[in-house]
């Protein structure tokens, strides 16, 4: 069985175009923001800390977004992440939005730790690959495979 984090999330005006459903982009606001409390709640990794203090970022460098269903103001979806793979310098994740049962959106991300001095992608911090391979330890790669 796949571990998953799970974060309800009710739908806002804000989140909404003039037609009242979810404006695309603000899918990617709900997944940054899911990844974030994933990091602080599943992993116990702050995540302000990590960007602030100790400037290691994760940011997106590969996304792919399939829109299934639209969701409307008033909504309650449920974001669900799972991770697929984790290398040396990289996280797969799959993230789902569903709403009772019907999925409304799919994103599969992949995301790279960086150094935020340098700009330059990093080895996954120690105390982070530790949350991660407990997390999910189907997606540990061995030495040969991460990258």
């Amino acid at each position: 069985m796949t571990a998953t984090f799970d974060m309800p999330m009710r739908i806002r005006f804000a989140h909404c175009d003039p037609a009242g459903i979810v404006y695309f982009p603000q899918y990617l606001v709900m997944t940054n923001m899911l990844v974030e409390e994933w990091f602080n709640e599943r992993l116990a990794i702050d995540y302000a800390h990590m960007i602030q203090t100790r400037r290691v970022g994760l940011p997106i460098v590969k996304l792919v977004c399939e829109f299934s269903r639209p969701s409307r103001m008033g909504e309650t979806i449920t974001l669900s992440l799972g991770v697929t793979r984790i290398g040396r310098r990289s996280i797969g994740i799959d993230i789902v939005a569903h709403c009772n049962d019907e999925v409304r959106f799919r994103a599969t991300q992949v995301l790279v730790t960086t150094s935020l001095e340098s700009g330059q992608s990093i080895d996954i911090p120690d105390d982070i690959a530790a949350a991660l391979a407990t997390f999910a330890p189907h997606a540990a790669q061995t030495e040969e495979q991460r990258s």
